[in-house]
């Protein structure tokens, strides 16, 4: 089962900047800034990121990050 450090440390180097990918704000400037990837509207921010997580790797992370307990 892959660390949940070793995630986040991917999530930062995709990023190039440390961030808490917990914080939907944070999550959101970070994909807008960095990435130019503007999220869909829906209830939650694992919603929206999830619909467009084919479109890059940190998507995914992120979700199995903000999944990890």
């Amino acid at each position: 089962m892959t660390n949940k450090n070793f995630i986040l440390q991917r999530i930062c180097n995709f990023a190039g900047k440390e961030f808490d990918p917990s914080s939907d704000k944070e999550v959101e400037t970070v994909l807008l800034n960095k990435f130019n990837i503007a999220l869909p509207q829906r209830r939650t921010l694992d919603e929206s990121v999830a619909a467009v997580a084919s479109d890059h790797e940190i998507l995914d992370l992120i979700l199995q990050y903000r999944a990890m307990k």
